[in-house]
């Protein structure tokens, strides 16, 4: 079933769109907006991607559900109602919304080295948005220290994508003898497989008893004060 967005007006009536028809209203506004006149049938269909045909039934409908007004013999004459306008204002609140609860605010750019002026941003950082979507990107908690080299300790979380290959050199999730998961430099070398610490007081792990899990891509910790 198709999402469906819901304003309840001041009559307490109740009208619904589809998103197609919400993305109609969002471009025959910012067109107005950002030209200060309002958009042709042909333009709102430009601007949505759509035919002319296509544009011309979701304006029909958004004009029946009180969203639209067109005077009748002229090209520019598309309107948004009142009820549209709470509409889009709401559409706004609820988007900002869901993508404050997935990520933090990105305010811009700090130097680690020479300073570089202060660029102040408005997007949002989310682990979708640095390592992608999808099923095959995941996150584990590391226990343990022999990553300690590469900036991975104790109570961090390395975000992986899951393959059950590896070239030499990546760091992976592997699984070992005995099905012991750990993370380590994966090398293959004289028919065997060499899983390298970063710590000194590890040994490398040897073993033709491997099984790729995930590659690691990024590693997140939480700083303590």
């Amino acid at each position: 079933m198709k999402c469906r967005r819901k304003i309840i007006l001041e009559s307490a009536s109740e009208i619904t769109v589809t998103p197609r028809q919400l993305e109609m209203l969002r471009h025959i506004a910012e067109f107005e907006n950002s030209r200060c006149y309002s958009a042709t049938i042909a333009e709102a269909a430009g601007a949505a991607g759509v035919s002319r045909t296509t544009a011309f039934e979701h304006i029909v409908s958004l004009q029946a559900k009180g969203l639209l007004t067109k005077s009748t013999g002229r090209a520019r004459s598309l309107r948004l109602t009142a009820q549209a306008s709470r509409l889009l204002e709401c559409d706004r609140y609820l988007g900002s919304r869901s993508a404050a609860s997935e990520g933090v605010p990105l305010a811009g750019r700090v130097a680690a080295g020479v300073p570089i002026e202060a660029i102040e941003n408005a997007d949002v950082l989310s682990l979708r948005s640095v390592f992608g979507d999808g099923d095959g990107v995941f996150a584990l908690e590391v226990a343990g220290d022999s990553m300690i080299e590469e900036g991975i300790d104790t109570g961090d979380y390395v975000i992986c994508r899951k393959t059950d290959t590896a070239a030499n050199g990546q760091m992976v999730v592997a699984i070992v003898e005995e099905n012991a998961a750990t993370v380590k430099r994966f090398y293959r070398e004289n028919g065997r497989v060499r899983l390298e610490a970063a710590n000194p007081a590890y040994p490398s792990i040897y073993t033709d008893q491997c099984r790729i899990e995930a590659v690691v891509v990024g590693v997140l910790r939480r700083l303590g004060y």
